[in-house]
């Protein structure tokens, strides 16, 4: 009997052991994954500084750079349109910020007097043409 406990005892403490193992084994595998997951993190923070630093970099240069005029792709506001086109001589109605007719047949004649393709619409050329006139009248 004594034996027997003796063989139980055995078996039920090596059964422990190997258990640990197996627990210390997959506990290794989890670690690993996790050391992985940090690596594939410290490369993609370590582009986004790279990102980052060269946007500093450009940044700088602009703050650098002379101070151009206004850009001319700048959207003009209705309003603006109409008293840049007013201040050229090409619109005497109200400035009430609404494209109108009245507003659109000044934009025409103002295209056509400056070379511009004639379509009523205020692009990127007529919008730099215009913008010469907008703080300045023109008698």
């Amino acid at each position: 009997m004594v034996e027997r406990a003796g063989i139980i005892g055995l078996i039920l403490g090596l059964l422990v052991l190997g258990g640990c193992a197996t627990v210390n084994k997959g506990a290794d595998l989890s670690n690993q994954e996790l050391r992985n997951k940090i690596s594939v993190l410290e490369a993609q923070l370590s582009e986004k500084d790279s990102e980052i630093n060269s946007l500093k970099d450009a940044l700088a240069k602009n703050e650098q750079a002379p101070e151009a005029a206004e850009p001319v792709s700048r959207k003009l506001s209705v309003k603006q349109i109409q008293t840049a086109l007013s201040n050229a001589g090409y619109f005497d109605g109200v400035i009430d910020g609404k494209m109108g007719k009245n507003t659109r047949r000044a934009i025409r004649a103002f295209q056509k007097a400056n070379n511009l393709q004639v379509d009523g619409q205020v692009g990127k050329n007529t919008a730099a043409a215009l913008m010469e006139y907008l703080n300045k009248k023109v008698k």
